[in-house]
């Protein structure tokens, strides 16, 4: 009874060992193939629930989700052999199993290698087809594009891998190099910088010219407006005059004679040599009361 026992246990244990040894679950995030002493017999294995026999057959597991080989930033010469630091990343997936097992042996780190070569050929290839500002902003979409299209078709033949997206995260200048564009740039600025003042310079000139041209007319003007009416005042005075002088000639050169009076005594320092019975004293000269002698 004891021996039957042990028979049907070890039976058990036996059974349960060659089925874990039979079923294998590939996973959703998975793809797998099954090989026989080392030959692919079966190239792509969905996700599910799978047997196989044995020692027989063997099972290699592969993740099928996008991976990320991000690569060393790498030294590149453009069209005018200006050299650039360029920082660049690949995402990448398996496309064939089987052929992705033979290049790489299922070993991620061979295929971001031989992978990186690639990249870093096309790359070269890519700059050294265009200038500084087309790597930069001109054309740095299609040379990504580009690349993308050539290094896909590359990496499906002999990889069996799929290339999503190549992307440049950056370019640099070398230390080496930033400083003389830097030095550039700054002489190209202070240039600017000059133009815009001998423009500001010449145009405050012309304002200026402007505004002592209008000053100068204005004043032309109001000079000229000035002796118009000084003019006509003078002419309306010696109007004014002329009828005072016929009303009474007299009392006229007495007023105009006190005025020559007082121009003339004004000042302390005027010297005069004159008669003093000429005609321009001849209202001081009857000053007493005598009467005038008629010539």
């Amino acid at each position: 009874m004891k021996g039957t026992s042990f028979a049907i246990l070890f039976a058990a244990l036996v059974a349960i060992l060659i089925a874990s040894q039979s079923m294998y679950v590939v996973n959703e995030t998975q793809r797998a193939v099954v090989l026989r002493f080392g030959e692919i017999v079966d190239a792509d294995v969905k996700p599910g629930l799978h047997f196989k026999i044995p020692i027989v057959n063997e099972v290699k597991k592969f993740d099928a989700r996008i991976q990320t080989m991000d690569s060393r930033p790498q030294r590149y010469l453009t069209l005018e052999k200006k050299a650039v630091i360029v920082d660049s990343y690949v995402k990448w997936r398996i496309e064939s199993v089987a052929k992705f097992y033979q290049a790489t042996s299922g070993d991620v780190f061979v295929a971001n290698r031989v992978l990186s070569s690639r990249v870093d050929t096309g790359l070269r290839n890519q700059f050294g087809e265009r200038t500084m500002h087309e790597v930069v902003s001109g054309q740095r979409d299609q040379l990504m594009t580009e690349l993308r299209d050539k290094l896909d078709k590359v990496a499906q033949s002999e990889l069996g891998i799929k290339i999503i997206d190549i992307r440049v995260k950056r370019i640099d200048l070398p230390p080496d190099v930033s400083e003389s564009v830097y030095q550039r740039m700054r002489t190209e600025r202070e240039r600017e910088a000059r133009e815009h003042r001998s423009k500001g310079l010449e145009l405050a000139e012309g304002i200026r010219a402007d505004a002592d041209r209008q000053r100068v007319v204005i004043e032309a003007d109001a000079q000229r407006d000035a002796e118009m009416i000084r003019g006509d005042g003078d002419a309306k005075a010696a109007a004014i005059y002329s009828k005072v002088y016929k009303q009474d000639p007299k009392f006229y050169d007495f007023y105009r004679s006190l005025q020559a009076y007082r121009d003339s005594f004004e000042g302390n320092k005027d010297l005069f040599v004159i008669q003093p019975d000429g005609e321009f004293f001849k209202y001081l000269n009857n000053s007493n009361g005598k009467k005038e002698t008629v010539k």
